[in-house]
């Protein structure tokens, strides 16, 4: 029965909104159908990567096919911090959005969370109506973090030797024999990445038997806000055998004290190997001005 006052198209229709495709409509429909199944989100994954991630080899697969905006924010951050601490961005350079947008093929949106977080982090600085900077660093900014680094950690090794157990210990040996390998690293692209990232692995295992996620979230702190000091170190003594080899005999001597559960003495070691890259830095930092 055809309904009253509408279209003879809409006859035989029992809701009067359930008004039938237009041609064009259908024939999307059909040819999208008989697309390959899976091959509509591809296409939408592989225009939601970056720029600069589809020249780092990342693919579609390696990622969700609805990727969050907030993981594009997590990228920049990730992206944005490594260049501040390698010095890409200079202490107190200004962070154009613009150039920013252009050098991680990213919106404002992830650009400016990333930002905020490495406010927080202060690694960076925002400045009222003006946008952001580079944190600016000091030597006295340089004695402080290191001072209460090495004063933390001093504490946390206490605790640690007070309540790691059997695991702990292992995972102690196995970090330091994987550090010491390191010396095996021939190419200079990758010795300073290796080095450092198994370096953080080996004082994250001593640390990690305090069992306190609250003295172990200070200690990431202050490790990340000392890394841009950490890393005018690394450029000056990771590249030497001789510098290499001298931070490897002090492992050695941190692990069997640890290991001997000699508090005082561990203690007392590890606040001296932390404070060992200072003066560099202080001497690097008076050098480049």
């Amino acid at each position: 029965m055809e309904a009253e006052g509408l279209p003879a198209a809409f006859a035989g229709l029992t809701n009067p909104t359930e008004a039938p495709a237009a041609p064009f409509v259908e024939a999307s429909n059909r040819r999208i159908a008989a697309l390959p199944q899976g091959s509509f989100t591809r296409i939408r994954a592989n225009s939601d990567i970056p720029l600069s991630c589809r020249q780092k080899g990342i693919k579609a697969d390696d990622m969700d096919s609805t990727t969050p905006r907030q993981n594009l924010g997590i990228s920049a951050y990730h992206w944005l911090k490594k260049d501040i601490i390698r010095g890409v961005f200079k202490p107190g350079e200004k962070l154009l959005m613009s150039r920013l947008k252009e050098r991680y093929d990213l919106g404002v949106g992830p650009l400016r969370e990333a930002l905020s977080q490495l406010v927080a982090e202060r690694l960076v600085v925002a400045i009222s109506q003006r946008g952001y900077r580079v944190a600016p660093m000091s030597l006295a900014e340089l004695e402080d973090l290191y001072d209460a680094r090495a004063q933390l950690e001093g504490l946390v090794l206490k605790l640690a030797i007070e309540r790691g157990d059997d695991a702990w210990e292992a995972e102690i040996l196995a970090t330091a024999h994987t550090l010491a390998k390191v010396m095996e690293v021939k190419s200079p692209d990758d010795l300073l990445d290796i080095w450092d990232a198994r370096h953080k692995a080996f004082h994250t295992a001593i640390a990690s038997g305090c069992r306190s996620p609250h003295l172990l979230q200070v200690r990431e702190s202050l490790f990340d806000q000392v890394e841009r000091y950490r890393h005018l170190w690394l450029r000056e003594t990771v590249f030497s055998e001789a510098a290499l080899e001298r931070k490897r005999q002090e492992h050695a001597a941190l692990v069997e004290v640890i290991l001997a559960r000699d508090v005082e003495r561990a203690s007392e070691m590890m606040r001296e190997h932390l404070m060992t890259p200072v003066p560099i830095i202080t001497e690097v930092m008076k050098r480049d001005g």
